[in-house]
Formats: C-alpha cells, sequence, structure tokens
C-alpha cells in the first residue's frame, strides 16, 4: 500500500476544506492550491504538477465551457420573457387546484433544466404564495414539490452545469446521463416532492410570509406551446443522438450534427432569442442585456469546473487510480457508493453542492478510469455524485438561508422541512442510481 498517496489525497482534501471553512477562500483558489499541494505531495516534479493543472483545465473547459455558457444564455432569455411562469401558469391551469403540488413539482423539474435553481425559485414562489393564500393550506403543501423538481433537475438532469461538469470530468456520455437521471429524478421527485409536501403540510401550518404579499404577474404575449418546445428540444435532440447517432444513414448523421450538445443549445438560444424575443416586440439592445447578464452567475461554474479538471488531472498523474480501486476491492465497497459518499461528505462540509460534485468527481475519476464501465454505467457515476452533493443541505449552504427567508422559516423549521427534504433526495437518488446498475 502507497502510504504516500494516501496522505497526499488527504491532506488535499483536508487543506480543500480548511481554506473554505475557515480561511474562507473562494472555492477556485482553493482548489488550485489544492492541486499544487496534492502533486508536490505525490512527489510530481513543479514543472509536472503545473502541467498536469494546465492539462486538466484545458481539457475539460474545452467542452464544457461551451456547454454552461450556451446554457446560462438559453435560461436568461426564457427568465426574462416570462417564459417561465407561462410553464408554470398553464401547468396549474391543467391540473386544477386539487393537483397543483404534482404541476408545481413538474413546473420545477422543467425549469431547472435551463435556469439556475435559485433564479427558477424567485421567479415562481409568488405562484406558491397564490396557491396557499387561495386555499388557506399550508405553504408547505406547495413549496416543497417545487423545490423538489427544482433541485433534482439541477443536480441530475444536463444541461445543467453541475452534472454537465461531472460528466466531461468522467468522461460519461450526456444522453445517457439525462435518460438516466429523468428515471431517478421523475421518482425520486414524486415521493420528495408532493408525497412529502402533504405530510410536511398535514404537520406544520406555514402562512405567506406579509413581506412577500405578492402577485404573480400576467404575461399576455408569450405561447406556451412556444416556449414548451423550445425548453424540450435540446433535451431531445441529445437523447436521440445518443440513441440512433450510430446508424450509418442520412438520418444518423443528421442526429450527430443536430443532436451534439453544442448545436442543440445553439438551436435552442436562436429559437428563443427570436420567438420569445424579436416576436414579441422585445428590443435587440434588451435582448442583448440579458445575454450579458445571463452569463455573469456562468463565469464562476466555468471558472470552479476548470479547475475541478486540474484536481482530476493530477489525481491520474499521480496514479492515485490504481490505488483507490485496490482500496476499494479491498473493502468490498460498491462504487457507486464510494462516490455517493465522497460527494455527501465534501457537500456536508463545506455546503456548495455544485463544489462538492466538481471535487468529488476529481477524486472519482482515476478510480473509475480504472474499470471497464458502459456508458450508461459512467451515467450511473455521474448520478452517484449528484445524490451525494444533494444532501444534508445547511447553514453553510446559501440555499438553508434562502428558502428559509422566502419561507418564512426560522434555523429550527428550516432544517426540520429543507434540510429533510435535501436528505430524502439524496437517499432516493442513490437508492434508485443502484436499482438501475443491475439494469443497464
Amino acid at each position: 500500500m502507497n502510504i504516500p498517496l494516501i496522505l497526499a489525497v488527504s491532506f488535499g482534501v483536508a487543506t480543500l476544506l480548511f481554506l473554505i471553512l475557515k480561511v474562507k477562500l473562494p472555492a477556485f483558489i482553493s482548489l488550485l492550491i489544492v492541486c499544487i499541494e496534492v502533486g508536490l505531495l505525490a512527489g510530481l516534479s513543479i514543472d509536472e504538477a503545473f502541467n498536469s493543472i494546465s492539462k486538466g483545465v484545458g481539457d475539460t473547459l474545452g467542452f464544457v465551457a461551451v456547454i454552461i455558457g450556451l446554457g446560462a444564455l438559453f435560461g436568461g432569455f426564457l427568465e426574462s420573457s416570462g417564459g417561465v411562469q407561462v410553464v408554470a401558469e398553464k401547468l396549474l391551469a391543467i391540473f386544477k387546484i386539487k393537483r397543483a403540488p404534482w404541476a408545481l413539482m413538474l413546473t420545477g423539474f422543467l425549469v431547472a433544466i435551463p435556469v439556475f435553481f435559485d433564479v427558477a425559485f424567485i421567479i415562481l414562489i409568488p405562484l406558491v404564495y397564490a396557491l396557499a393564500r387561495k386555499t388557506k393550506k399550508s405553504l408547505f403543501l406547495y413549496a416543497i414539490p417545487l423545490l423538489a423538481g427544482l433541485v433534482i433537475t439541477h443536480s441530475f438532469i444536463p444541461p445543467t452545469p453541475g452534472p454537465v461538469a461531472v460528466a466531461e470530468i468522467l468522461n460519461a456520455n450526456l444522453g445517457w446521463v439525462i435518460l438516466l437521471g429523468a428515471l431517478v429524478g421523475l421518482p425520486t421527485a414524486i415521493i420528495s416532492g408532493p408525497i412529502f409536501g402533504r405530510f410536511l403540510a398535514k404537520r406544520r401550518f406555514v402562512e405567506v410570509p406579509e413581506r412577500f404579499e405578492t402577485t404573480p404577474s400576467k404575461l399576455e404575449n408569450v405561447n406556451l406551446s412556444m416556449v414548451f418546445y423550445i425548453l424540450i428540444l435540446p433535451i431531445v435532440l441529445i437523447v436521440l443522438r445518443t440513441l440512433f447517432s450510430k446508424s450509418n444513414s442520412m438520418f444518423g448523421d443528421t442526429l450527430n450534427l443536430l443532436g451534439h450538445p453544442f448545436s442543440a443549445l445553439i438551436l435552442a438560444n436562436l429559437l428563443a432569442w427570436y420567438f420569445l424575443g424579436i416576436r414579441n416586440g422585445v428590443s435587440k439592445e434588451k435582448l442583448l442585456s440579458y445575454s450579458v447578464k445571463s452569463f455573469e452567475p456562468a463565469g464562476v461554474i466555468i471558472l470552479l469546473t476548470g479547475v475541478g479538471g486540474a484536481f482530476k488531472q493530477i489525481l491520474v498523474t499521480t496514479k492515485v487510480g490504481e490505488l483507490l480501486a485496490g482500496l476499494i476491492d479491498a473493502t468490498s465497497i460498491h462504487p457507486l457508493f464510494f462516490a455517493f459518499f465522497v460527494a455527501a461528505l465534501i457537500r456536508v462540509l463545506q455546503g456548495s453542492a455544485t463544489t462538492a460534485m466538481i471535487a468529488a468527481a476529481g477524486i472519482v475519476f482515476p478510480l473509475v478510469s480504472q474499470g471497464s464501465f458502459s456508458e450508461a454505467e459512467l451515467a450511473l457515476f455521474v448520478l452517484a455524485i449528484a445524490s451525494g452533493a444533494s444532501i444534508l443541505s445547511h447553514v453553510n449552504d446559501s440555499g438553508f438561508w434562502l428558502v428559509g427567508q422566502y419561507l418564512g422559516l426560522n434555523e429550527k423549521e428550516t432544517f426540520q422541512s429543507w434540510t429533510i427534504l435535501t436528505t430524502l433526495i439524496a437517499l432516493l437518488g442513490i437508492f434508485f442510481t443502484f436499482m438501475l446498475w443491475f439494469l443497464v
């Protein structure tokens, strides 16, 4: 057993947590410092360490930067056009008041595909308030299903940044991640959303906070069908490419072109720009300002993802993968559970789900690279990491405070609702992921 390698990785993880938690350094620079530390402690020369960092950043961002940028732009168009609210209001009209929790779960599930979690939550929470006031029922009945849908899609289904970054680091096919992410995510959303929301609502009545007595805006000029088609278009194209692009025909070649994540998201952006913007009378100048604004959160995630790729490359160069594979075999831990626990540990200790996903992917990749896993199995590793990174949101996670504030909860009540919700999502996610392992 190579003790120096184990110590190098252990010191690296400890340093990462110390820098983020105690020193309060940004995760980007903290991960860079850890990359250098682990490389040098593991015996790499100075040049080898920095060359590995450069290679890792370059290899990862060649794909991820484009996807995250296009995804952020797409979400910006949907947000600024009011398309997000139109989808929610139409689903509520279809499902009626009695089944509104299911409509809100589906709304969250769909909207979080292109729109960041916190943005989508703030946009949609007025609908939750309106329903709670109208029915005079607990806010939990409607808020929990919405939150479940948002969290699950945000963590499990590309082109959201977290699963895209992990898929790229693990060399997993995005189409398989989308397909299996939906299979894991839907039952997880049903149980943790409408079912758990009803359970909480029966035990705790929560009123709409007075400071948020708002009414959702009505948007007359946005066509629901167009919003829906544009929303699902890139997902459908990417999945079809995964399933049929290998056919030696013009159809296969066309799918190979249009279903590539780059092409699919470019097409979705162009359609959103024209049909949700220009056709609705939005000036090109306003559309450009919306575009610039939408890139702001994407920049941070792109940088973080790049340094996550550097961390992966450091671990590859130092041959940690062989060591981890031996340890997993010796302890008989299933590799999916190893991926889950690594992500869960980092998530609980430092708070950010995205940081936990990216850091865990870097640690897990050397192990994955030692095995002969199919494309579907690699996608399940992405979902195992996503499940672990969703667990136990608490006071070191900005989402904990965001949800507590908008639902008018104190810290104890937020623990009893939001923290339990995220933990339930994580446990259900890894359960269904593990079940799929035996079917793919």
